[in-house]
């Protein structure tokens, strides 16, 4: 399997979005977010013209694995 849903926010409105996901044969994560497009923001940041911002709640990181420390189930 390439991609796992690790989670998507349980607060969100619409309960699709955001969501990470991981790619089990790049070994990465996916971040499904909302767009970055306050240019105030954008310019603190070095982002080459190839990348984009998404931006998450900070509630999200739970479902990382790192940070959960282990594998937990797929949501």
């Amino acid at each position: 399997m390439a991609l796992r849903k690790l989670g998507k926010d349980p607060e969100s409105p619409s309960g699709g979005s955001p969501t990470i996901y991981l790619d089990d044969l790049k070994n990465t994560y996916l971040v499904q977010g909302v767009k970055v497009e306050d240019e105030e923001r954008l310019s603190r940041m070095d982002i080459p013209g190839h990348e984009t911002v998404v931006e998450i709640p900070r509630r999200m990181v739970q479902f990382f694995l790192e940070v959960k420390g282990d594998e937990g189930p797929d949501v």
